[in-house]
């Protein structure tokens, strides 16, 4: 009988947008030999397309981290060629870093990927393939499970299994709560094929929760990871092209993090023999480069087959200590409460209608002595592209955001739902040559974001009042449904006032265009709440006070200050 094989390298189950708008499902040799001609990726959640992307990064960083442009080890390190790895690094930072830089400019400037890539994928082919008899790809064989598990939770007991309606982020179900609106129907919800369990594999390590019962067997107690990319609130860049956001998101010199030599000793999951990783684990450490990270597991998954269904077993890993995640470039950042440290900030349900724009000192350098931030890795990677001048001058800094947000229940952390947003600033905005003239730019942008805010506290506040004098039981309730109307009418006419600014505007000008389109808004805003004003609300209430408040009142109050803070006349 011929043996099962679906081998990632060779095998379509890449999802892909082509630049026709086509969707295509393609291997792994045919995307890295043909970026170019795909618009980005199509899976069926944009927060899969994430975790895959940060996949297919783990690919490129560990290939051009060992080998530059020509296809040659650089000089300052010494590979294994049977198995392609790194055996030593011996090299100065400036060495080491003139050399990746130089990659990255070649790597850019071509719109291509090297054959290196193909040639590291054919090496460690049998890592790629789901039914590997010894390394199926992120799985682990039956006999390693059954070591890493209690005895009582061996394949052969049946335990800790987790069903494909739950491997499925599109359905999230477990048996005990049925998803009422899934994709699919109930007796299809456990099928799927082989190129779509290849791309929830990756995607599940990465938004996992934390429901299944079973653990590895270790000394010592541990919270269970609910898989990394669940702990982010995450950042990344687009491009024209899949080719250009893959390499635009090459970081191949971290930023954020002090130079060691083992930031580019790179190793991702499949190079770590499985017992090694799983004690790696069990001591908690954090990992030292970024293939390591972009691959990292939050469960040991091993797979029987019932004919064509799959029977996944899956024992939890501990978690990552966030404390010590300097290494991540893809998160904005919080400053902890109970020390000076950094720490990845997350999404959740309460900011799930919140713009990134209106989180805009997260994402940029806000060069203001008194701001304490810290700013994403692929930004600081970004910054430094442009001062090497191996990016446009006017470049344009496209920062997209995906993800799932947990239901906030520390028993399950299922996934609840999933958010998207992009804004865009041109580099020469965030970037420019004259610090002084960046640095204007950054503070009166972040000012206008926080004056748009203030704006959007009176909406709030008008709609609130309104509420109270229609006697709406929760008027609260009735005031944030106004203000995310608001807010929905803000982001696209804030964010083509970002993406259009030039390091050739003055500041002042386009700014008192930005308050007029705002104060165009507000008003309208509440000018339909004073159309559709009720006659109590016309007539109003004397306060505690003394004072009468109705519609009028209230309009004129809140006209007044809108127009004295954006500075009308």
């Amino acid at each position: 009988m011929e043996e099962k094989s679906f081998n990632l390298v060779t095998n379509p189950w890449l999802q892909v947008i082509d630049k026709d708008g086509q969707e295509a499902t393609i291997s792994l040799d045919q995307l890295f030999a043909n970026a170019g001609t795909y618009r980005q990726l199509g899976g069926e959640m944009k927060s899969q397309d994430l975790a895959i992307l940060r996949f297919l990064l783990s690919i490129l960083t560990t290939v051009y981290s060992r080998y530059d442009f020509a296809g040659q080890p650089y000089e300052w390190l010494e590979t294994d060629e049977p198995t392609m790895q790194v055996r030593s690094i011996d090299g100065s930072k400036n060495q080491i870093e003139d050399s990746l830089r130089q990659t990255w400019r070649q790597l850019y400037q071509s719109g291509h990927f090297t054959e290196k890539v193909s040639e590291y994928l054919h090496q460690n082919l049998a890592k790629f393939d789901l039914f590997d008899k010894k390394t199926p790809f992120y799985q682990v064989t039956r006999d390693q499970y059954d070591s890493f598990v209690p005895s009582n939770k061996s394949v052969a007991k049946g335990k800790g299994t987790v069903a494909v309606k739950q491997l499925n982020r599109t359905i999230s179900e477990s048996n005990n709560k049925p998803d009422i609106f899934s994709p699919n129907t109930p007796l299809h919800k456990n099928d799927i094929s082989l190129d779509a369990l290849a791309r929830w594999l990756i995607t599940y390590q990465n938004f996992t929760a934390v429901t299944d019962k079973t653990k590895i067997v270790s000394k010592g107690k541990f919270s269970v990871s609910k898989g990394w990319l669940y702990g982010l609130n995450p950042v990344f860049l687009a491009g024209k092209n899949l080719f250009d956001i893959l390499v635009l998101n090459l970081v191949l010199i971290p930023q954020n993090i002090k130079i060691t030599p083992e930031l580019f000793d790179q190793k991702p999951v499949w190079e770590t023999p499985i017992n090694e990783y799983v004690q790696w684990r069990k001591d908690e450490e954090f990992p030292e480069n970024l293939a390591q990270l972009y691959t990292v597991w939050s469960r040991i998954i091993h797979i029987e087959w019932d004919g064509n269904k799959p029977i996944i077993f899956s024992a939890g890993l501990p978690k990552l200590d966030n404390e010590e995640a300097m290494l991540e470039t893809m998160t904005t950042w919080k400053k902890g409460k109970k020390d000076e440290g950094y720490h990845p900030d997350l999404r959740w349900l309460s900011s799930l209608g919140k713009a990134m724009w209106r989180n805009f000192g997260q994402y940029v350098p806000i060069a203001d002595p008194h701001a304490s931030r810290r700013i994403p890795g692929i930004v600081q990677w970004t910054r430094l592209l442009r001062s090497r001048h191996l990016i446009p001058r006017d470049f344009p800094v496209h920062l997209m955001t995906t993800g799932l947000i947990n239901d906030g229940n520390a028993t399950s952390q299922s996934p609840a739902a999933e958010f998207f947003d992009e804004m865009q600033i041109n580099a020469d905005v965030l970037f420019d040559d004259d610090q002084t003239t960046s640095r204007e730019w950054t503070i009166k942008i972040e000012k206008t974001v926080e004056l748009t805010e203030k704006v959007g506290s009176y909406i709030w506040s008008l709609a609130k009042n309104e509420g109270d004098l229609r006697k709406i039981a929760d008027s609260g309730a009735f005031a944030n449904q106004i203000s995310a109307r608001f807010y929905d009418r803000l982001n696209r006419p804030f964010n083509e006032w970002l993406s259009g600014l030039t390091n050739e505007d003055k500041p002042t000008e386009k700014i008192d265009e930005w308050k007029s389109a705002l104060r165009q808004i507000a008003f309208s805003t509440a000018g339909e709440l004073l159309n559709t004003a009720t006659s109590s609300e016309r007539r109003g209430k004397v306060d505690k006070d003394g004072n009468l408040k109705n519609i009028f009142i209230n309009y004129r109050i809140f006209k007044g200050a809108v127009w004295k803070i954006t500075g009308g006349k």
